[in-house]
């Protein structure tokens, strides 16, 4: 690890996840080739963006991380903003492609989520609730 990035484990998770804001976590193993090609462009936008916590985390050792996350292949990265995972990306990206989702991520609107998320909730629980999109007076 570096100072621009966060070791990951089970003792210090749930501590950086209520910590909102963005937060990328590489899930990689020692092992893996293309984990390895990853971790330069990883580390590279990590030192670009600053007001982002990376972190990694070791597949080989937090096993139950990489069992909660179901990674089945890596390198994977999960993505969370403000506590809520917005998506989870298997395989090495490219810096450029790891800048746009970067962008993608800064960009949302993170009211409109929430309330798109609570929607769901209470259909899914037979209820009701305001439409994302409904202006409120």
């Amino acid at each position: 690890m570096s100072a621009t990035t966060l070791e990951l484990t089970e003792a210090n998770f749930e501590d950086t996840l209520k910590k909102n804001g963005i937060l990328f976590i590489d899930f990689w193993a020692g092992w893996c080739r293309p984990c390895l090609a990853f971790a330069p462009t990883y580390e590279a936008a990590a030192q670009k963006h600053a007001d982002i916590v990376f972190a990694k985390v070791d597949t080989e050792k937090e096993r139950g991380l990489a069992a909660a996350f179901e990674i089945q292949a890596i390198p994977t990265l999960a993505i969370f903003r403000d506590g809520i995972l917005l998506g989870q990306n298997s395989g090495a990206l490219p810096a450029a492609a790891l800048e746009k989702v970067i962008e993608q991520i800064r960009g949302l609107d993170m009211d409109k989520v929430k309330a798109e998320i609570a929607a769901a909730r209470a259909k899914a629980e037979g209820g009701t609730a305001e439409k994302p999109n409904e202006v409120k007076p």
